[in-house]
């Protein structure tokens, strides 16, 4: 089983930029070194839950920092892109790396982030479908034609390739069973969050359409069965279970206030984040209770690790570290406890 990273890249009260920043990108080196399989990065707008919602530039300073960790978005928003642009931004990022973007898209599930971009919601699907129509023919002919109803272009020159042939894996993260089901159509890797039970429906929905198809579109040898199946999990690793909760609880309910910030800024109600593909809790306490929380010391990590990986039928733990106010400090501690402690053992699952 491998294990890669998950990061927002969170603005916490005080801090600047440029040292969140720094903070972040040693944090990623230090995960580099320890061995950690790729880094995967939100992207989102308008809110501090996220510094990097220009997240090719952020990559640009990883290919160059890290030297054998994979990275990439986990997604590019694609309703907010030009597909020629990003095609040039993807084979650019793929050529600095020497080959290590891993490329994850997506619709945007926030409906307020996607509006201030004068994008519709409501026709954001159409828009993704598009998009990625686009994206492929860009990435994979020397010129691009292709007539939708949002993107057209005719007789375009792509001399800008990426390194990887024909490019870079395509991943998919997904809260429902309709994505997750045309992630698999697609032979895409990808990763679920939310709810152990509720994730559950999710990576079920993608296995059976990826058997249909009869497997990853670009299959990865690290993984059983050729495609990353992941789950996403928020985590701290201390010496003991109570330091561990002590550290983490004040992190994560700042971590959950960043979460729901953008709508509670445009006052949604409670009764209406439980019908907006928000499927997690609302407390420390609820998300430990729920799976989406594993904390404790290295053995109570990996026991919580394995139970779920046993429900879930996954093969890949994105690990989210670093998150909420955490300290540079606390973060980099608990990073090297579990790439010590528990990676090495996780790695016969």
């Amino acid at each position: 089983m491998k294990v890669g990273l998950f990061d927002h890249v969170e603005q916490t009260a005080g801090k600047p930029l440029a040292t969140l920043f720094d903070e972040r990108l040693e944090f990623a080196v230090a995960a580099d070194k320890a061995g950690f399989w790729c880094l995967h990065l939100a992207e989102h707008h308008c809110t501090p839950l996220n510094a990097v919602p220009v997240p090719g530039a952020y990559m640009g300073a990883l290919a160059r920092l890290t030297k054998n960790m994979r990275f990439g978005p986990l997604c590019y928003l694609l309703p907010l892109y030009s597909p020629l642009r990003l095609c040039e931004e993807i084979s650019m990022l793929d050529h600095l790396s020497r080959g290590r973007l891993e490329v994850g898209v997506g619709r945007g599930v926030s409906p307020f982030e996607l509006n201030y971009h004068k994008v519709d919601h409501t026709e954001s699907r159409e828009i993704f479908f598009d998009a990625w129509d686009c994206i492929v023919k860009g990435l994979t002919g020397d010129t691009l034609n292709h007539e939708g109803k949002y993107y057209t272009y005719k007789d375009v020159p792509m001399p800008m390739r990426p390194l990887q042939a024909p490019h870079p894996a395509f991943w998919y993260g997904s809260s429902n069973t309709i994505g997750a089901t045309w992630a698999g159509e697609q032979g895409m890797h990808f990763a679920a969050n939310g709810a152990t039970e509720f994730a559950k429906g999710n990576v079920l929905a993608y296995k059976e359409a990826l058997a249909r198809r009869g497997g990853a579109a670009q299959p990865k040898a690290e993984f059983r069965g050729g495609a990353a199946i992941g789950i996403m999990r928020h985590m701290f690793i201390a010496d003991t279970d109570a330091e561990a909760r002590r550290i983490m609880k004040p992190a994560m309910e700042h971590h959950l206030a960043s979460l729901n910030w953008i709508r509670s800024l445009n006052k949604v109600s409670d009764f209406d984040r439980r019908g907006a593909n928000v499927h997690r809790g609302v407390d420390f306490e609820s998300c430990e209770a729920n799976g989406m929380v594993i904390c404790g010391s290295p053995d109570t990590v990996l026991r919580k690790i394995e139970d779920q990986v046993g429900e879930l039928g996954v093969n890949y733990l994105l690990a989210y570290l670093f998150y909420g106010n955490l300290s540079l400090t606390d973060a980099l501690r608990s990073q090297r406890l579990f790439a010590s402690e528990v990676m090495p053992r996780l790695a016969a699952l």
